[in-house]
């Protein structure tokens, strides 16, 4: 049975650091290679996480993968959490795919290991309950695009450069882009972009529907994160519930037929009816005034 169960909304915190624990980070000695920060203010109910890993241009490594996947459990019991968006802090790249120079220090059975840990990582990211955005101001190749892929809602800077170029490699998309690739793009299409490793601009990806959103990068270099956060404005004053419940009918539905669908729609809204915030939306519907949602 479908379930989201509704709890007290909690206070937004500053920016908060994640260190894998046994792990040499990329950067300086010890220092985390991603922050999470949750927004104030108006912006309040928006987090994000940045990630920073400037001398592998952000690309995934176990000290990186770690420090995701300790940040996303500690989100999804943050509550008020209603918008997440993944963005870089190193200028020109969004995450440049998985660490080859690490990857190719391990044995077979070691690759296997961090290939499906990689993996899992992708997967806590489409199951996160709140919507997920990605923003592409540089490049997000291979594993980087997977796990933009992985997002609701991507947005792109029109000078970004995204791919799945596995197959350049030698390799072969692992991180679930044979599978989120096609449903979002069609099969044939996904395949052709698989299967010769090509390389699409941002204004390219969008003209495909693979980006939500493209947008002309500025001097600062972080345009895509600005589309992202007003696009993400846009979410946080609809009613939290409502929304993670329409992502679970969506993400579930699309695996089924059409007459399961209905049934995964039927669960969810019936899961809706209790709430708070659906008698706040009648109510301000009749007094003609804007709803107040607060999420239970």
């Amino acid at each position: 049975m479908l379930r989201v169960v509704p709890r007290a909304l909690r206070l937004p915190r500053p920016w908060r650091l994640f260190r894998a624990r046994g792990c040499a980070s990329d950067g300086a000695a010890g220092s985390p290679e991603i922050q999470v920060r949750a927004l104030a203010g108006p912006d309040q109910g928006i987090s994000e996480i940045l990630m920073n890993r400037p001398r592998a241009r952000n690309a995934l490594g176990n000290v990186l993968v770690s420090e995701l996947l300790d940040a996303l459990a500690w989100l999804r019991e943050e509550r008020q959490v209603r918008v997440l968006i993944f963005r870089s802090g190193v200028k020109g790249v969004f995450c440049a795919g998985a660490d080859l120079k690490e990857r190719e220090q391990m044995s077979e059975a070691e690759v296997g290991v961090f290939v499906k840990r990689l993996r899992g990582l992708m997967d806590e990211i489409a199951a996160f309950p709140a919507p997920t955005i990605a923003a592409m101001d540089g490049f997000a190749l291979g594993g980087g695009l997977e796990l933009a892929l992985a997002c609701d809602l991507r947005v792109a800077a029109s000078s970004a450069v995204m791919g799945l170029i596995e197959t350049t490699r030698g390799l072969l998309p692992g991180a679930g882009g044979t599978q989120r690739l096609p449903r979002c793009l069609g099969v044939a299409l996904a395949k052709e972009l698989i299967f010769t490793g090509r390389r699409l601009s941002g204004e390219q990806a969008h003209s495909l529907g693979l980006v939500n959103h493209a947008v002309a990068q500025n001097e600062e270099g972080d345009a895509a994160y600005h589309r992202a956060r007003d696009l993400a404005r846009e979410i946080l004053p609809q009613a939290p519930i409502a929304v993670r419940l329409g992502k679970v009918a969506i993400d579930r539905g699309i695996e089924v037929d059409i007459a399961s669908g209905m049934a995964i729609e039927g669960i969810c809204y019936a899961q809706n009816i209790p709430t708070r915030d659906r008698l706040e939306g009648m109510a301000a519907f009749r007094e003609k005034r804007p709803p107040r949602f607060v999420g239970e």
